[in-house]
């Protein structure tokens, strides 16, 4: 995808059937981060609890030709019983959403509620 400036413009980018995704997956992730913000950091949107774009990021979605990939910032650290969550680079955790049917609101829900306990916690300690 192209450089955008804000998180409209990254939107307004997007192919329908990804478009789609977006807006299933995204109150997903608003309802599981209450009071976390979003902003466009690094290219993607991204939610994180800090006062700034990038301060303790939680979660990103970033857009390819076919599908969105969700990345959780502390995925390596996160119980996941469905093996759904690939660990990354740095220790990331990516699942690629290529249609709604990939998004599993509860099994989300789980992840990014750890994924938010581990940053209080970090940002306490």
């Amino acid at each position: 995808m192209a450089k955008f400036a804000t998180v409209e413009e990254y939107l307004a980018a997007l192919a329908e059937p990804l478009r789609e995704i977006w807006d299933k997956v995204r109150p997903v992730i608003d309802a599981a981060l209450p009071g976390v913000n979003m902003a466009l950091w690094y290219g993607q949107p991204t939610w994180g609890m800090g006062s700034a774009p990038g301060k303790s990021p939680v979660v990103f979605i970033r857009a390819y030709s076919s599908y969105l990939t969700m990345g959780v910032w502390r995925g390596k650290e996160i119980s996941d019983s469905s093996g759904r969550l690939e660990v990354a680079a740095r220790g990331v955790g990516n699942v690629k959403l290529r249609s709604v049917a990939d998004i599993d609101a509860e099994l989300f829900t789980d992840w990014l509620s750890q994924a938010l306990e581990l940053e209080r916690a970090e940002q306490k300690g």
